[in-house]
């Protein structure tokens, strides 16, 4: 029983070892049809749970939502103002030392973009 529990510990260890490190703020641009535009993300993990904020058009702050972690995927949306009506994006991204591969979808239209750690 007592190397059943070792490991276990062991597994769980080392899970957590893996996880994406994701703390801090992330800069890039996405290509739009009206040209490329910057996004800004800070994300701050807490276990398999992901919160912070991304930047909207206007440059105000704007929370994430729903944020999950597993392994080196993360996973999140965010509602933005989009002239009176609301407008829900979701991202989905694999963590890699100093960038993030994400995907997002809008109106069931996907579109690819980088985004790097930023130094400090």
């Amino acid at each position: 029983m007592k190397v059943l529990a070792s490991v276990a510990m062991l597994l769980l260890v080392s899970a957590a070892g893996y996880a994406a490190d994701v703390d801090g703020k992330w800069t890039g641009t996405f290509t739009s049809p009206t040209g490329d535009l910057p996004v800004t993300f800070n994300f701050k993990a807490d276990g398999a749970k992901l919160t912070g904020t991304t930047l909207g058009l206007d440059g105000m702050e704007v929370q994430i939502k729903d944020g999950k972690i597993a392994d080196k995927t993360i996973s999140f949306t965010v509602e933005f103002d989009f002239g009176g009506m609301p407008l829900a994006l979701s991202y989905k991204g694999v963590v890699e030392a100093d960038q993030i591969k994400m995907t997002a979808e809008v109106f069931g239209m996907p579109f690819e973009f980088v985004v790097k750690k930023a130094k400090e």
